[in-house]
């Protein structure tokens, strides 16, 4: 008799056990209207990745044209973007966009890549390659840009460059070198501090435009509050006032220090913040 019950509890716990298995079988999670491909820089012949998000109502409006918005670090900024702007966008309480994400190059880590890609001077102090932003600003301005004009339904204006750390030093280092190249940016905790606070010092290029600049930083990004060298809300309010007096440009800026986020919990804020206040709507 117990060996009949054993019997037919194993018979029972392997069908479970099998059934189980087959309806919990793991299925990879994709971000909606979102794909990727690869682009050579002509320059220094490597190859980027690019993350591409069309908006939901891209292919009901075949006539309708979207502003574009390029982030960069998109391995880990560009689900964050595409997650966060989701519902306003949905419940039309913020303009649609085309979301561009700008990955490292290849091969080459995203340490070595980002660092030799988004510092505008070159510091020898640093144990990885630097000063490359001139180039890369190239890169995007004459390659990246270029291509999403010719691919997607892009309007003339209303496009915004994402930043964030070094790539908000970059970000700072497009608008006053490259003006014409976006209409709006995010600069989230910009590491002004880089080489002895160089960006500082950079004269803008004359443009009539005016332009949208958000400057983000956690109130925590000081050596009192957190574990870092630079104190990261000193260097925002001073690109903020550089800004504010620049002679050449004119911007119309903010500022926004997040009560206590550090520089690792800064840019979700950053993100929805900057972008709701350049594409909220009326509704």
């Amino acid at each position: 008799m117990i060996r009949s019950v054993i019997a037919t509890f194993c018979i029972v716990s392997v069908f479970f056990s099998h059934f189980s298995s087959a309806n919990t079988a793991a299925i990879p999670v994709q971000i909606p209207r979102s794909y990727s491909l690869e682009l050579q820089d002509p320059g220094s012949k490597r190859f980027y990745s690019l993350f591409i998000q069309l908006p939901k109502s891209y292919s009901k409006s075949p006539l309708k044209q979207y502003p574009l918005v390029l982030v960069t670090d998109a391995d880990y900024t560009f689900q964050l973007i595409s997650g966060v702007t989701q519902a306003p966008m949905h419940f039309g309480k913020m303009e649609e966009v085309i979301l561009v994400g700008l990955s490292y190059s290849k091969n080459s880590g995203a340490q070595n890549s980002r660092i030799r890609d988004f510092t505008p001077s070159t510091n020898t102090d640093w144990e990885y390659i630097t000063g490359e932003a001139p180039y890369h600003a190239t890169f995007i301005k004459n390659t990246i840009l270029p291509y999403a004009e010719k691919s997607y339904r892009l309007s003339e204006r209303g496009h915004t460059f994402v930043g964030n750390s070094l790539g908000g030093l970059f970000g700072a280092y497009l608008l006053l070198s490259h003006p014409g190249s976006f209409d709006n940016y995010i600069l989230g905790s910009p590491s002004v501090w880089y080489d002895k606070e160089m960006i500082l010092k950079l004269k803008a290029k004359s443009s009539t435009k005016l332009r949208k600049v958000f400057i983000a930083v956690g109130a925590f990004e000081n050596p009192i509050n957190s574990n870092t060298h630079n104190d990261m809300v000193a260097g925002a309010l001073k690109l903020y006032n550089k800004l504010k007096t620049e002679k050449g440009i004119e911007v119309d800026t903010k500022l926004l220090i997040i009560p206590e986020a550090n520089h690792g919990t800064a840019f979700p804020t950053t993100a929805i913040q900057g972008l709701d206040w350049i594409y909220k709507t009326n509704k």
